[in-house]
């Protein structure tokens, strides 16, 4: 590239720094350190299962982890809100970061710190698989003294009869937790008939001995509990059931989830049948496999409307359903076999149709900015490996595709460009299917990282671009300039405030953002608000504005 030729002498590689801020990222190159609150964000957003290319797991969970501390020993308090607000706005795929950070701050933060916790605990472990989930991580950090057993048993003690009924048959195990065990860990020992029937104690009256002392046995009296919640009776009932008919009838006069039924019936359609008929829409993008593969869903039945209700606007707004995990039912439905077993099913073309509607619905509502918007997607190898969110099968490069598809259809002006260590023509156009464009970029080779070149592309094509978004994992390593200063020369040479939105896609704490550039700026892949962020970001970049004349006289003093 002869533009590139003139000019790279004159700056450092990117296996240099450019100035004294910058650090080493995993691949030896020079990019910038994030802020630990920036961290905590990537953290709670992305999570860290499934590792990256350049670190397992367990490293990335610990150098995050790492990052929650300090920002927990600086504003315990912050952290925690900042994890509420996470949580509670469903801008996360998954609660378990948040569930983590929550327990790291309750057993590291000071008592201000712990009071938050339980202030809003609730909040954010708001189901039993939270609550198992949170058990699990907490019982690896400190011991059960009574601030511990007092906030787990509030979990409890908050919720009425029906309430907290519902939340033992639906989730009755996680991670080696049952009810049962987390009751005896936090001594709870209300006298219910909830409570009794979690422990496997009948509701009669109880004598429960204690032992002796000075020659008297001493006692506690349990009395006659409450006959069962309607929900944990009909449980009972429906366990012992033998026919088809009465199982359907339990199941729509109690509206049991599938959890509640047992396994002997999860084969049967018409079982099936009636617990769609109230199946929330979360559990409903979860089960479409297994219910078309029982012969409830197929072609020209009145349950495929069914189906494509709960995937209509109103009802995937209400659910606040995340876009990665309609994204993954739609990739795992439309290939017909389950990730894990040997399920197996001829998927519907209308449910294939509907996922990909509901997966842009999902996201908020974003007015266009209808700047010239360049989408830049990193290809290279480091992409394709890890996970994002801890969904297996979807790479930071498959996961980087589905969200550039997104802005590309709000934006009237767009351009899709892949990069590795060279252009890369990345054949996806807004008009395309979630899934064709996730199979489009799966299928590239593996190459070396130069997040310069969409920059660089841009000058010698003469592009007017207003907005530079690179989807990365900030890896970059093999360009013989760095992309601060592609982005400078780019602004110089074609006199436009162009800015630098970099998304990243691996939750560590590199960025190839400036921090001192106001027209540079981090961003988070697969948060739910970023593409309202982005445009945001694009409408602010009006030419005549003070700030866009800082970046033009930033750019002619670099």
């Amino acid at each position: 590239m002869g533009y590139l030729k003139k000019y790279a002498p004159l700056h450092p590689t990117q296996k240099q720094p450019l100035d004294e801020q910058q650090v080493k990222n995993s691949a030896e190159g020079y990019v910038y350190p994030v802020s630990i609150w920036t961290n905590l964000d990537r953290f709670l957003i992305l999570g860290t299962e499934g590792g990256s290319y350049y670190a397992t797991e367990q490293d990335l969970t610990k150098a995050n982890v790492d990052s929650v501390l300090k920002c927990i020993a600086e504003d315990g308090i912050q952290v925690v809100e900042r994890i509420r607000e996470v949580s509670i706005s469903g801008r996360a795929p998954k609660n378990e970061p948040a569930l983590y950070a929550l327990a790291l701050a309750f057993a590291h933060g000071n008592t201000a710190t712990k009071r938050k916790v339980q202030e809003v605990f609730s909040d954010v472990a708001r189901i039993g698989t939270h609550l198992f989930s949170f058990v699990s991580y907490i019982n690896g950090m400190r011991g059960w003294g009574r601030s511990l057993r007092r906030l787990v048993g509030e979990w409890y003690r908050s919720k009425d009869d029906d309430a907290l009924a519902f939340q033992v048959l639906k989730y009755q195990a996680r991670n080696k937790w049952r009810h049962a065990d987390v009751l005896s860990k936090c001594h709870y020992g209300e006298n219910s008939a909830v409570y009794r029937w979690i422990r496997g104690i009948d509701t009669d009256r109880r004598i429960v001995h204690r032992g002796v002392e000075d020659d008297q046995k001493i006692a506690t009296v349990y009395e006659a509990t409450d006959v069962l919640p309607e929900l944990l009776a009909g449980y009972e009932e429906i366990k012992q059931s033998k026919k088809r008919a009465d199982v359907i009838e339990l199941i729509q006069k109690h509206q049991f989830t599938h959890e509640m039924v047992p396994n002997e019936w999860k084969d049967d359609p018409d079982v099936w049948a009636a617990l769609l008929a109230n199946m929330p829409v979360i559990a409903t993008v979860r089960n479409l496999g297994k219910m078309t593969q029982v012969g409830l869903l197929k072609p020209f039945v009145p349950e495929i409307q069914t189906v494509l209700e709960r995937l209509s606007e109103e009802s995937i707004r209400k659910s606040l359903i995340h876009p990665i995990q309609i994204l993954m039912a739609l990739i795992t439905y439309r290939s017909g076999k389950g990730v894990r077993g040997s399920l197996t099913w001829e998927p519907v073309p209308q449910i294939i149709d509907g996922l990909d509607a509901a997966f842009y619905i999902a996201f908020d509502n974003v007015e266009p900015s209808h700047k010239n918007t360049f989408l830049a997607l990193d290809v290279s190898g480091s992409m394709a490996s890890g996970s994002v969110a801890g969904c297996e099968g979807l790479t930071p490069r498959n996961a980087s595709a589905a969200m550039a598809l997104f802005t590309a259809r709000t934006e009237p002006n767009y351009h899709i460009f892949g990069f590795s260590e060279s252009f890369v023509r990345v054949p996806i156009t807004a008009t395309d299917r979630l899934a064709s464009a996730v199979d489009a970029v799966s299928a590239f080779p593996n190459g070396k990282t130069d997040c310069s070149l969409p920059m660089l592309y841009a000058i010698e094509k003469k592009l007017d671009v207003d907005l530079f978004v690179i989807y990365t994992d900030n890896e970059t390593w093999f360009g013989d300039i760095h992309p601060k200063t592609a982005l400078d020369m780019y602004r110089q040479e074609m006199g436009r405030p162009a800015k630098c939105a970099v998304v990243a896609m691996v939750a560590n704490n590199f960025s190839i953002a400036d921090p001192k550039d106001a027209g540079m700026l981090d961003f988070i892949g697969f948060d739910t608000a970023t593409p309202t962020l982005l445009s945001n970001f694009a409408k602010d970049s009006d030419c005549k504005s003070e700030q866009a004349q800082a970046f033009m006289l930033g750019s002619k003093n670099a």
